[in-house]
């Protein structure tokens, strides 16, 4: 179904920094992939955002943090189940950079999240406690804007968070499924397609996206 894209939309570019990309100390599978499909559909948006993970040494979602806890076992925690992963995109390294080849010229805004050491975060709208916003909704609202396109790493995991929270705070949500990339562990990516199912998230493919009049280049 075609989709026009119009001056109310944003593109929401999640995490394309170089720990999740080949390479990276959390590398999500073909995760370069999607720099191309990215840098092929952000001329038809006006805005866009790009968040970018910013952890401080030490987190508490590194496994490195428990000892005799190894990366991709769980822990409870006040804010429920977290998974433990391997030490990735630390402040001020190069992991923590976004993908040398991924077009950031026409971003509006950078949100940086997972800097609380105790907090992790997955969402571009609020950390995983639930209850500690990012600011992202009242910045997107204050320039009324209506509907998100999210792409980027991982489809199941900050993706999903985001594009169903993103629903949730009051836009309509899409997800761009071949912008994104899949670390797909115990049925995540099933479980993904359910939750966005559940809550009114549409999939779709960059193809199905088209240039509205304003956004026409001459």
């Amino acid at each position: 179904m075609p989709i026009t894209v119009t001056d109310r939309d944003v593109l929401l570019v999640v995490d394309v920094q170089n720990d999740f990309c080949s390479g990276g100390t959390l590398a999500v599978p073909r995760g370069d992939e999607v720099v191309d499909v990215i840098n092929r559909i952000a001329p038809l948006f006006r805005h866009a955002v790009l968040t970018q993970d910013w952890h401080p040494k030490g987190h508490h979602s590194f496994a490195s943090s428990h000892p005799g806890k190894a990366a991709f076992e769980t822990i409870q925690t006040p804010e429920g189940e977290q998974t433990l992963w391997p030490d990735h995109c630390v402040q001020h390294s190069f992991g923590a950079l976004f993908h040398p080849k991924l077009d950031v010229t026409s971003v509006e805004l950078i949100l940086r999240k997972g800097f609380r050491p105790a907090i992790d975060s997955y969402s571009a709208f609020q950390e995983n406690d639930r209850e500690t916003r990012t600011g992202l909704t009242g910045y997107l609202k204050e320039r009324g804007l209506e509907r998100i396109f999210v792409a980027g790493l991982a489809y199941d995991y900050c993706v999903r968070f985001s594009a169903v929270d993103g629903k949730h705070a009051g836009f309509e949500s899409f997800v761009i499924e071949d912008a994104c990339r899949a670390i797909n562990r115990d049925g995540s990516v099933e479980a993904t397609r359910r939750d966005f199912d559940t809550n009114g998230v549409h999939t779709i493919h960059s193809g199905d996206l088209r240039a509205g009049v304003s956004q026409l280049r001459l």
